[in-house]
């Protein structure tokens, strides 16, 4: 698709939804894979003066509802199968949804009729049938393209309009809607632009993301790309390795974003082996983000495909558009660090319990401001008193930074854990137990000490490499090293093996899931 044709798409989609009541500051739920029909809602939400709301597919019922009457949705994207199977289930419970529109994710694939049919008919292709429901309108996306463009202009101010309401994990209750205005969109977009001394692609170059569209890291990727004017390769399903490694070949990305994770799932494919030198070297970077990436990992994944140098670790959240910190493209990388403020951007680590600022080498949580900063989250002005104060943003990460301004992201301070008094970061133990050559990933939890009320006990749940067997003399050698490795209290006094590690819809280590199952065992 080129930038005309997706100009013309947003367009018809812009003129629709004003067509169609949308007023200024209206929400608008994007609910899709990572297909073209994203950008085209996403943008055409933003001209036309609405607010984007990016919604996993992998939502339940009962959390879609809940996102949608949160954000006061009006407007709601979807595919066709999650319409029929997830979103009937709850339209009676969405008195401010006034319109759904449903795709399929074959639409814009550019195949023949036969092999949409055959697609759908071996499962290879979501479906799922739209029905008419009363007190909504429901049409089809493709319906809405044959809109005739029409656009009013709106009047936008960057500083106080929304352009997005992204919401966060909820990883502490329920999912908050942060608030990101035009401004602060797109002044990352400028911030990473900068970082990497692009600000206009070369003839044909392209990215890749596996990040889904509707995670801000995927969604970011997707408009500095198109700010770049580069082209974008959509991964539909991230965790087909094979397929990402094809359009590596095919495509030959300058610039790849994923997590840890999926780096981890291209490296271990035998399929990476067939991959010319001559494309590897045409990757110039592999920006990784979203979580720990630990430095024995990295020097594998750079080792594996000649990526010397090239892996750049990330950190940020939503809050902050995504971006904060980034080791430097150009000139000295820290492997195991997250890099160095972005232009324009602050940062400072505070005492977790006093609030004082800690000196260099000690760990403090990460208070950050900046132009790409959120005002706040929507509707939730306890939390914003709790998180933004005196014009700093707390983001409830606990870092490290050295003297040369490198940050170290050591945990969360809900994932800290209290033994006998020591603060142990879980993010340094993992960090520590990934050099052992036999171990694929690992995450530490904490469990109530029965024998000491207000302690916890150290546990690891590790995921060996392929081909290495959980057997007890594995279990003990691991042991063995962690002894070696970490101080006392650090030391998982529990060891668990696991065939897979649960993980969110960007491929993050779900530690919740981790904490539930042992609450369930108990």
């Amino acid at each position: 698709m080129t930038f005309k044709e997706l100009r013309d798409k947003v367009h018809r989609f812009a003129t629709f939804l004003q067509k169609s009541g949308l007023k200024k500051g209206d929400r608008v739920g994007i609910n899709l894979a990572n297909c073209p029909q994203y950008l085209v809602a996403h943008f055409g939400t933003i001209l036309a003066g609405g607010v984007a709301s990016g919604c996993s597919p992998l939502l339940s019922p009962t959390e879609l509802a809940y996102q949608l009457n949160d954000s006061e949705a009006k407007f709601f994207i979807t595919l066709d199968a999650i319409y029929e199977k997830v979103l009937l289930k709850i339209l009676d419970k969405v008195p401010k949804l006034e319109c759904v529109i449903t795709t399929n994710i074959s639409d814009f694939m550019g195949l023949s009729k036969i092999k949409v049919t055959l697609g759908k008919l071996l499962k290879k292709i979501p479906k799922g049938k739209v029905t008419p429901f009363e007190g909504k309108k429901v049409i089809d996306f493709l319906e809405v393209m044959n809109t005739e463009v029409d656009l009013k202009n709106v009047d936008i101010d960057v500083e106080k309009d929304l352009a997005l309401l992204q919401y966060t994990g909820g990883t502490t209750g329920l999912p908050k809607g942060t608030e990101l205005t035009h401004k602060n969109i797109i002044s990352n977009a400028i911030q990473i632009l900068t970082w990497i001394d692009t600000y206009e692609a070369k003839e044909g170059e392209v990215n890749l993301s596996a990040f889904p569209l509707f995670h801000l890291a995927g969604l970011a990727m997707s408009m500095v790309t198109l700010y770049a004017s580069a082209g974008q390769i959509l991964i539909a399903n991230p965790r087909d390795s094979g397929h990402i490694i094809k359009e590596m070949q095919e495509k030959v990305p300058r610039l790849l974003v994923n997590v840890p994770t999926l780096y981890l799932n291209i490296k271990n494919n035998p399929k990476a082996k067939s991959i010319p030198q001559s494309t590897l070297d045409a990757i110039e970077i592999y920006i990784s983000g979203a979580a720990p990436f630990p430095a024995e990992a990295i020097r594998d994944f750079e080792k594996s495909l000649n990526a010397e140098n090239k892996v750049l670790e990330v950190y940020g959240m939503t809050e902050t558009s995504p971006i904060l910190t980034m080791n430097p493209y150009r000139g000295t990388k820290k492997i195991g660090t997250v890099g160095i403020p972005m232009p324009d951007t602050d940062i400072r680590l505070v005492d977790v319990d006093t609030g004082e600022q800690v000196p260099l080498g000690k760990p403090g949580e990460i208070i950050c401001r900046g132009p790409q900063v959120t005002k706040g989250y929507y509707n939730k002005p306890e939390a914003n008193k709790q998180t933004i104060i005196d014009g700093w943003f707390h983001t409830g990460d606990v870092g490290i930074m050295d003297e040369d301004g490198f940050l170290r992201i050591v945990d969360r301070t809900k994932d800290m854990l209290i033994v006998s008094g020591y603060k142990v970061y879980s993010v340094h133990v993992e960090d520590v137990l990934t050099k052992h050559p036999d171990i694929e990933l690992v995450a530490i939890i904490g469990l109530p000490d029965a024998d000491r009320p207000g302690s916890e006990i150290v546990k690891a749940i590790v995921q060996l490499k392929e081909g290495i067997q959980p057997t007890d003399s594995v279990k003990e050698n691991l042991k063995k090293y962690a002894s070696e490795h970490l101080s006392k209290y650090e030391n998982p006094k529990i060891l668990e093996f696991t065939e897979e590690m649960p993980l969110t819809a960007v491929g993050k280590v779900l530690k919740r899931a981790l904490r539930d199952k042992e609450k369930k065992a108990q």
